[in-house]
C-alpha cells in the first residue's frame, strides 16, 4: 500500500505541474516579447514544486520528473523498481494535466510545449544537458542531508525558476521527459516529432550530474577510504 501510495503522489505532482506551468505559459503567451508573461511561467514551475514538495514529499520525495528519478537511482536513493514505476507515474500524471488542460485552453496556445532552439537539434540537446545537469545536482546537493530537509522543497522551486528564467527563451525548457511528453501528445505536429530531443537531454543532463556529484559528495569519499 505504502509503495502505491508514492505512485499516486507522483501522478498527483506531475499532473499539477503541467497543469499549472505549462497552463500558465498558455494563458499568458509566454515569449521573450512579454517580460512579464516568461517571469510568469519561470515562477509558476518553481512555485509548483514548492507546493508540492510540502505537499507529496514525505510521500514519494516528489520527484515528479523521470530525470529527477534516474539521477536518484544512479545515487542508489531509490531502486531500479521505483525508479521505472516512478517514470511510468510521472508520465500518466503528465499527460492527464495536459489533456486536462487542452479542455480549458486552446491547442493553438501550444500548451506550454517545447520547441528547437533555431532548428537545431543538437544546439537545443545542448542547453537542455545543461539546463538539466545545474537543476538536478542543486537537488542532489540539497537533499543530501537530512538536516536540509525545511528547506529543500524551497531550493528546489528557485532551482527550477532558475533554469526556467534562462531556458524559456531557448527551447521553452524541459529538463523533465515528462512535463514534455504530456503536452505534445496533445499538441502534436512538431512538438511531438521533435520531443525525443525533450526525453533524451534531460536524461543525459541528470545521469551527468549524479556521477560527478557522487565524485563530488565529501560522504562518498569518506566512504571510500
Amino acid at each position: 500500500m505504502d509503495s502505491l501510495k508514492k505512485y499516486i503522489a507522483e501522478i498527483i505532482g506531475t499532473f499539477v505541474l503541467v497543469f499549472f506551468g505549462c497552463g500558465t505559459a498558455a494563458v499568458t503567451g509566454c515569449s521573450v516579447s512579454n517580460p512579464g508573461a516568461y517571469a510568469l511561467t519561470a515562477l509558476a514551475f518553481g512555485l509548483v514544486i514548492v507546493a508540492m514538495a510540502y505537499s507529496i514529499g514525505n510521500v514519494s520525495g516528489c520527484h515528479i520528473n523521470p530525470a529527477v528519478s534516474l539521477a536518484m537511482f544512479i545515487n542508489k536513493k531509490i531502486s531500479l523498481k521505483d525508479m521505472l514505476l516512478y517514470m511510468c507515474s510521472q508520465v500518466v500524471g503528465a499527460v492527464g494535466g495536459a489533456y486536462l488542460l487542452a479542455a480549458f485552453v486552446d491547442k493553438e496556445t501550444g500548451l506550454g510545449t517545447n520547441g528547437l532552439y533555431l532548428d537545431s537539434v543538437p544546439k537545443s540537446l545542448g542547453i537542455e544537458i545543461i539546463l538539466t545537469f545545474v537543476f538536478v545536482l542543486a537537488i542532489l546537493g540539497v537533499t543530501s542531508k537530512v538536516e536540509n530537509g525545511k528547506i529543500a522543497g524551497l531550493v528546489i522551486g528557485l532551482s527550477l525558476t532558475l533554469v526556467h528564467i534562462l531556458g524559456i527563451a531557448f527551447t521553452g525548457t524541459s529538463v523533465n521527459p515528462a512535463r514534455s511528453i504530456g503536452p505534445a501528445l496533445v499538441v502534436g505536429g512538431d512538438a511531438l516529432q521533435n520531443v525525443w530531443v525533450f526525453i533524451v537531454a534531460p536524461l543525459f543532463g541528470a545521469a551527468l550530474a549524479a556521477i560527478i556529484y557522487r565524485f563530488l559528495d565529501p560522504a562518498e569519499s569518506s566512504a571510500k577510504k
